[in-house]
This record gives structure tokens, C-alpha cells and sequence, in this order.
């Protein structure tokens, strides 16, 4: 999981943002080639954290 406004997009202006379509409550998940139950308990897991 990343958060790109506070990171990849970080130097863009807000109105950047919005253009590229990340807004300040966007997330991206990225996931690879895994079982799904462990996708699955690892963002639970992520998201019981915050």
C-alpha cells in the first residue's frame, strides 16, 4: 500500500494531484503473484494497524 499524495506525487501541486487523478484520500494497493487468502490477510492485517 502506498499513499501517493504524501509520496510519489509529493512535489505536484494539489491541482497536479487532481489532474493525475490522486486525491489526498487515494491509496494504491499493489499486490503480486500471492494466494489470495494471503493478500487478503495481509491488508486486514495492515489495516487493523491504522
Amino acid at each position: 500500500m502506498i499513499h501517493p499524495a504524501s509520496t510519489t506525487h509529493q512535489q505536484l501541486t494539489p491541482e497536479e494531484r487532481l489532474d493525475t487523478g490522486v486525491t489526498d484520500d487515494y491509496v494504491r494497493l499493489s499486490v503480486g503473484l500471492e494466494h489470495i487468502d494471503d493478500i487478503l490477510e495481509d491488508l486486514d492485517q495492515a489495516l487493523r494497524k491504522t
